[in-house]
């Protein structure tokens, strides 16, 4: 049931990402995106890595898109301001698109686990990795977490205005 799970899923991604390329409108390109990136989640759900499919949801799908779409709503794109494709960007992708497409089939023919075999593990919960991350990596999560607070200090310090200044409206 699973693996026909698995290729409904991955044939969908693959669908939604092409579709993605393929579209001329930006927002529509956008929503194909948003939709793969929900389908990625579902890879990470089928994986048993539940972090990494919350994170996905919220992070990708959530605000990376809505980040998008304000930009794509801002640039105001028409036909008069887009550049034309050159035939050598095209040809560029062309091959970059075949290298890719070499690359993935190697990597299939050289493969030869069975997605029927793999086990079932619970490396991908929450409370696995909450254990790993306050036992084995300990001094880097502080670590970083030190250099986080101290971005937050630094980017309250730069956007606070001195008290002598004063805000000009203009009207």
């Amino acid at each position: 049931m699973l693996g026909y799970l698995f290729y409904i899923l991955s044939g969908l991604t693959i669908l939604t990402a092409i579709l993605m390329i393929a579209a001329r409108n930006p927002v529509h390109s956008v929503l194909y995106l948003i939709a793969t990136f929900f389908m990625v989640s579902g890879q990470y759900l089928l994986m048993n890595a539940q972090f990494l499919f919350v994170v996905n949801i919220i992070v990708y799908a959530g605000a990376i898109m809505v980040l998008f779409l304000f930009v794509l709503m801002l640039l105001n794109l028409n036909k008069e301001t887009e550049p034309q494709k050159s035939m050598k960007t095209k040809l560029a992708g062309v091959i970059a698109g075949g290298l890719l497409l070499i690359t993935l089939l190697g990597a299939l023919i050289k493969s030869n686990t069975n997605s029927e075999n793999l086990p079932i593990t619970d490396i991908g919960l929450v409370k696995n990795l909450g254990r790993v991350l306050f036992t084995d990596f300990v001094v880097p999560f502080e670590i970083s977490s030190i250099l986080f607070l101290s971005a937050m200090v630094g980017a309250i310090l730069v956007g606070k205005r001195h008290n002598g200044e004063t805000e000009v409206i203009s009207e």
